[in-house]
């Protein structure tokens, strides 16, 4: 899995890790503030992209004396291996932490050889 060129707006990048196993990779996003109502999740061709919209909530009346949070959204894009079966993704997201698990496709999956003794 590579990572795409960046979209043209301006977004923030959420810290991603990826885990691979035998049987696929295991991506975890870091996307705080977004709430699940606001999150989505595209797969286009070999194109994974993950988009958030941050909810602030400042109470009426006030505005932020320091924010280290200027913009409000999250953007990654990916481009995924062909080894990847990109119609068996699942995706969790619990505390602001997105995961996925995107298997590997058949012809990619480790197999066993069975050695016949003649």
């Amino acid at each position: 899995m590579a990572e795409s060129k960046p979209h043209p707006e301006t977004a923030l990048l959420p810290p991603v890790d990826v885990v691979e196993d035998a049987s696929g990779i295991t991506l975890y996003a870091d996307l705080p503030g977004v709430p699940k109502d606001s999150l989505q999740l595209r797969i286009e061709a070999e194109t994974l992209t993950i988009e958030g919209e941050i909810d602030l909530d400042i109470p009426e009346g006030m505005e932020a004396s320091h924010a280290e949070v200027s913009l409000p959204r999250y953007r990654r894009v990916f481009t995924l291996s062909k080894e990847l079966d990109s119609t068996r993704v699942e995706a969790a997201f619990n505390h602001g932490v997105l995961t996925l698990r995107i298997p590997k496709a058949e012809h990619a999956q480790p197999r066993k050889v069975d050695v016949k003794i003649l």
